[in-house]
């Protein structure tokens, strides 16, 4: 191989050409100014080092999380909430987070009808105080003057996390399923892909996709969809679960308290959150009012733990209960 030759400030040329130089975390540039009187100027870039910089992360943290601790499914209301209390409950845990849009949030950016309050059932609003968003206090419920605020809030803790790891326009496609240690079917992790791929399965060759591990997953997809209740959809087709429940007409006073205390393990290694809850076990929907979603995220994180302290895991795999 040829040595490498310095041409000038920003090359060297090896047995390959000629190539960028890695530039020096330490460098100082003199030449920047933040100037808005016609004289801003930026640090100088080239276009390969954007995309390494990028590609290098992403597939590095594809790396790692190929065995993750948790695996969530569904960046709403309910997954983040989940992801949140989980994380900083377990900061030792990876939380993988999956989310199929390109914007994470579900439909936790605006309140009912498109407006903009969002209304949250007590005692839920004490979630609203742990992360700091202010809200109108109504009595027995709260108004968030805009359901953003919310979202917003929730999102920019939950990425700022250490542990957690979102994969936004990423689709589950499928479960793993196992046999496991005792001869029982076990959800023992995901099957995923980019959501433009999935959405273009019947217009190309084959495309398979990718696969994440993990001992515990906790599916918030949300009411059926496009990519709504996928797992429990799945668990029917997979045999399971002789069939889904089918969600039921809008009760508030039903519906919130029924996700909540119903948030549980419903397949082994496979915890349901949110509204996909309601059309597993044909639970009433519940509408614009969001502290059915923050609660089920809570309980998700408790029956996430709850089963990780059951079972002893190697690689991401259970392999016997405690």
């Amino acid at each position: 191989m040829a040595p490498v030759q310095t041409l000038d400030n920003k090359f060297v040329e090896n047995g390959f050409g000629k190539q960028l130089k890695p530039s020096s975390k330490s460098a100082t540039y003199d030449d920047v100014a933040e100037n808005y009187d016609g004289q801003y100027r930026f640090a100088p870039i080239q276009e390969a080092q954007v995309s390494r910089a990028m590609i290098k992360r992403y597939f590095e943290t594809m790396y790692d999380r190929a065995i993750s601790d948790v695996v969530i499914v569904g960046a709403g209301s309910a997954g983040l909430t989940c992801a949140y209390h989980l994380a900083s409950t377990r900061p030792d845990l990876k939380i993988t987070i999956i989310e199929a849009n390109v914007a994470p949030g579900g439909g936790a950016w605006l309140g009912g009808q498109l407006m903009t309050p969002m209304v949250i059932r007590k005692p839920a609003n004490r979630f609203l105080q742990e992360i700091s968003v202010p809200y109108e206090d109504e009595g027995a419920y709260v108004v968030v003057k805009h359901a953003a605020l919310f979202t917003s809030t929730l999102l920019s803790r939950v990425l700022a996390m250490p542990n957690v790891v979102m994969m936004n326009a990423t689709a589950v496609e499928d479960l793993i399923i196992h046999e496991d240690h005792a001869g029982q079917q076990r959800v023992a992790g995901v099957v995923t892909n980019w959501t433009l791929v999935a959405l273009n399965h019947d217009t190309q060759s084959c495309m398979d996709p990718n696969t994440i591990t993990c001992p515990v997953v906790v599916s918030a997809t949300g009411h059926d969809g496009p990519m709504g209740a996928f797992s429990a959809k799945r668990l029917v087709s997979a045999g399971l679960l002789k069939e889904l429940g089918n969600m039921r007409g809008l009760d508030m006073n039903r519906s919130e308290p029924a996700i909540v205390n119903n948030t549980r393990e419903v397949a082994p290694g496979l915890i349901m959150a949110g509204m996909e809850l309601s059309e597993h076990d044909g639970k009433n929907r519940m509408g614009p009012t969001f502290g059915g979603m923050i609660g089920s995220g809570i309980k998700a994180a408790h029956e996430a733990l709850r089963v990780l302290h059951s079972v002893n895991v190697v690689e991401g795999k259970v392999v016997s209960t405690i």
